[in-house]
């Protein structure tokens, strides 16, 4: 029996949005694909060049599996002593990075003043100011106070270049602390500096994580820097050894820049596992100020 014509534009009707949604689900899905193929894609050449005996540019499974790329990387010039003084140089950097984000983010986020936006405004397009264009003045400045080819002048350096973004950062997340929570502090006569370590700091968990990991990233795969202010080989970074790898007339030796690169992402893999669960948490103190 056929059904009326008013219960059959119905049905088309609600199958219309039932389609579309389906096709924009596709999409969205195909789109997601797409972006995870890309980053899978370098990942897979990395992982399977380092096996190659025969690696090359070209992502394909490896003709025989060899451990040897690693046996040639994993000497103390190539990778031991390059990693150590990344480790330095890095760990020095964010440390200090953190500390003077706290403190310069803390009088920003809690006391209000007319001075407050044109400081954020003014650090703000301090991140804009790329690295070739002050090198310069901060090589003849470095040579100037003898902090050329030293660790304490690219740690200072470092510092100085990541410090802008960080306070950024940090405020945001000092932000969502409830200053009552410093002002019950307060009245049982804790000081401004003792209130910020052991009340907002923990509290912003989260916050000092990215801020840490940031800046860790981004000093961990900094070559130019480095590369400008370090001048002794000993006291190179993995970042710039890795030039190593690339000989001259475009020779490369694909397998052991593999395996470099696995050993040197290491550090920074197992600084995302540590923090993990302080990066997936949140601050939840709705009701902390309540009662």
């Amino acid at each position: 029996m056929a059904l009326p014509s008013i219960f059959r534009s119905t049905s088309r009707s609600a199958s219309r949005p039932i389609s579309r949604r389906t096709a924009r689900r596709l999409a969205a899905d195909a789109g997601l694909l797409a972006v995870a193929a890309a980053f899978a894609l370098p990942l897979a050449w990395v992982v399977l060049s380092s096996l190659d005996p025969r690696a090359d540019l070209r992502v394909k499974a490896p003709e025989g599996l060899t451990l040897d790329h690693f046996d040639a990387v994993l000497t103390s010039d190539i990778t031991f002593t390059p990693l150590l003084n990344s480790l330095v140089l890095c760990g020095g950097a964010t440390a200090l990075t953190v500390v003077c984000a706290a403190l310069a983010a803390y009088p920003l986020s809690r006391f209000r003043s007319r001075l407050n936006r044109p400081f954020l405004l003014t650090i703000l397009f301090a991140t804009g100011l790329p690295v070739t264009a002050i090198m310069v003045p901060v090589y003849a400045l470095f040579v100037r106070v003898d902090l050329i080819d030293t660790a304490r002048g690219a740690i200072l350096f470092f510092t100085a270049s990541q410090l802008p973004f960080a306070i950024w950062l940090m405020k945001n997340f000092m932000d969502g602390v409830p200053k009552e929570l410093e002002e019950a502090a307060w009245t049982d006569g804790a000081s401004a500096l003792q209130s910020l370590v052991r009340i907002v700091l923990p509290l912003m968990g989260p916050g000092t994580a990215v801020v840490t990991v940031f800046s860790f990233v981004m000093t961990w795969g900094n070559f130019f820097v480095p590369f400008m202010l370090l001048l002794t080989p000993d006291r190179m970074p993995a970042s710039v050894s890795i030039n190593e790898f690339f000989g001259n007339r475009g020779m490369v030796a694909y397998g052991q820049l593999a395996a470099f690169s696995i050993v040197y992402s290491t550090p920074v893999i197992m600084l995302y596992v540590l923090i993990a669960r302080k990066l997936g948490g949140g601050f939840a103190l709705g009701g902390a100020v309540r009662g």
